[in-house]
């Protein structure tokens, strides 16, 4: 019988929420979100092959793997390396998925191209709008429910909960800071190293540290996750990359998916998926505490509304 190390819940009858990180990426609508989140991780020559793929997947799937290597500039074994790497059996099995994932996509077009210098305020905003509603479409099939399941369940635990996260990745934390405090969860947010990292070793088992960190290689968060782990905590990793060092660190990796464009940065790119997987997160955590987080929602809304009148 499999259980959760924060309260004992049996999660036998329910979603795994262990580690998934080997399995295949899978044909399907997010196969280039996982592919670009896999892209980090990936040698030069498959990273090469990688960025093919997720640029024109319809074309790679009309390729040969002698054309596709012409193409990319590598040998064909790099090409049936690149195909186990992203988690499949041989290029075979990958043209096939990227075939499937293609005929499910609409026509590209000029939405999904980076935005130019010329382009008019109209433009910026269309473009701005078809990409974060893609990154939100992207997030929900990076978004592992087994490992969400794993992550609310200790958040949902009575030990100490610290969110750590810096930069745009800190916005996030204090996001789910706030929102966790509104349904009466107690929890802290660290938006600097130091204070985090003084926070993590203080742990133990049935505490839980969870990270914020697009890249998942960011030292300000990796060191305070690496302790957090190291006394006994549980840890949970939000990233755009579940292949990073944060990742491997973790106990449960919640996927985000967010595309860098012209004058949109990775830290810019990730924040709206990263903050539907902190409302997944939320509501999540709400549902299984419904009685207090109702009572703890309607008490807060009342004390709004009178300091408000």
């Amino acid at each position: 019988m499999k259980t959760d190390r924060t309260n004992g819940t049996d999660l036998s009858d329910g979603p795994d929420p262990g580690r998934e990180r080997d399995s295949p990426a899978g044909p399907g609508d997010g196969l280039a979100a996982t592919i670009r989140g896999l892209l980090p991780s990936l040698t030069p020559a498959s990273a090469r092959i990688a960025r093919l793929i997720v640029e024109d997947p319809a074309q790679v799937a009309r390729s040969t793997i002698s054309e596709l290597s012409a193409l990319a500039g590598t040998s064909d074994s790099s090409i049936v390396r690149t195909a186990r790497a992203l988690g499949f059996s041989g290029y075979p099995e990958l043209r096939l998925a990227l075939a499937a994932s293609a005929a499910r996509q609409p026509p590209r077009s000029t939405l999904t191209s980076g935005i130019t210098r010329q382009d008019s305020p109209a433009e910026v905003m269309a473009k701005l709008v078809h990409t974060e509603s893609q990154a939100v479409l992207e997030t929900e099939t990076q978004l592992d429910p087994g490992q969400l399941l794993g992550a609310v369940l200790a958040v949902c635990g009575d030990g100490q909960l610290h969110i750590a996260g810096v930069g745009a990745s800190g916005l996030v934390a204090q996001d789910l800071h706030q929102k966790l405090q509104r349904i009466g969860r107690p929890c802290h947010a660290h938006g600097d190293s130091q204070s985090a990292l003084t926070s993590a070793v203080l742990l133990g088992p049935g505490d839980v540290f969870l990270a914020v960190s697009h890249s998942g290689e960011s030292r300000d968060v990796l060191e305070p996750l690496r302790r957090a782990a190291a006394e006994g905590a549980t840890t949970v990793v939000i990233t755009n990359h579940p292949q990073s060092s944060a990742a491997r660190l973790a106990d449960f990796v919640l996927a985000s998916a967010g595309r860098e464009t012209t004058f949109r940065p990775g830290a810019m790119a990730s924040r709206i998926s990263q903050l539907v997987v902190v409302d997944c997160l939320f509501v999540c955590v709400a549902q299984r505490t419904y009685e207090k987080s109702d009572h703890a929602l309607r008490v807060t809304h009342q004390a709004l509304e009178s300091d408000r009148a």
